[in-house]
């Protein structure tokens, strides 16, 4: 999956753990109702927020993740984050958010007037 936005927050870098450490980045989507979406990046992958700053059209490859978790008194919990796991920043005049791309004129569909009748149809049909 794909989120597409102006970067609006870059976090610094959180060693979570010992062997765990995550950055995260929010991007606001640019639609009728604009989106502030969290992503993660772990480990590695880090490192790819380095030269990004705020303000910047980007296109982020995500993943959705999903865990249970069961609670000591026994009730079970869920969660979910979006990780990240590629990042690419967008030219500024770049259409964002799956723009379909312009309908080719109605004289590219016209029907060809320069057949030649002499020339064999080899069309098995």
């Amino acid at each position: 999956m794909e989120v597409t936005g102006k970067i609006k927050v870059v976090n610094p870098e959180q060693q979570v753990s010992a062997s765990f450490k995550k950055r995260e980045l929010v991007v606001t989507t640019e639609e009728q109702y604009p989106q502030h979406i969290m992503i993660e990046f772990t480990q590695d992958k880090c490192d790819l927020l380095n030269n990004y700053s705020i303000g910047e059209p980007v296109k982020v490859s995500i993943n959705l993740r999903g865990r249970e978790w069961v609670n000591p008194q026994g009730d079970t919990k869920y969660f979910n984050s979006i990780q990240g796991w590629r990042i690419e920043k967008l030219a500024a005049d770049q259409p964002q958010g799956g723009a379909t791309p312009p309908m080719p004129s109605a004289q590219t569909f016209a029907p060809a007037t320069n057949i030649n009748d002499e020339e064999a149809d080899d069309l098995p049909f």
